[in-house]
């Protein structure tokens, strides 16, 4: 009778671990991560609205090209990503990719149905030599 009770919580705990990792899997399928280089091709795409979430002082120095400026810090930004449709792909970045990352979850918690979030911010983007638009 032990061994039974014994492969009862193996599999129940197995099972958990399954179920668990296709949760994830979901989330990723959701939101991804990408490169510079993926960017500059979905940028292509006709849907695809690009999100700054930097406050409105860092986007004045400089923004990619059609971004529109929602600030994470905002207390209105909950309100603002709503404003997005979210049946379109959504590319956010910040400064280095850490508010952006912390917007993606927002977004699929709000349910949005693609998320892109880029990897190192703008930051990486001129680090790769790309150009910004400047306000001024």
């Amino acid at each position: 009778m032990g061994n039974i009770r014994s492969l009862a919580i193996v599999f129940l705990m197995i099972s958990f671990a399954v179920l668990s990792s296709c949760k994830g899997q979901h989330d990723t399928d959701i939101i991804k991560d990408v490169t510079v280089e993926e960017m500059q091709t979905l940028l292509q795409m006709d849907n695809v609205q690009l999100v700054d979430v930097r406050t409105p002082e860092e986007y004045s120095t400089g923004f990619i090209a059609n971004a529109q400026n929602i600030d994470y810090f905002s207390p209105t930004f909950d309100e603002d990503i709503k404003k997005l449709d979210k049946e379109k792909p959504v590319i956010v970045y910040c400064k280095s990719g850490g508010r952006s990352a912390k917007c993606s979850e927002k977004l699929l918690k709000a349910g949005f149905v693609k998320i892109y979030n880029l990897e190192g911010g703008i930051t990486q983007w001129q680090h790769e030599g790309l150009k910004i638009n400047n306000p001024n």
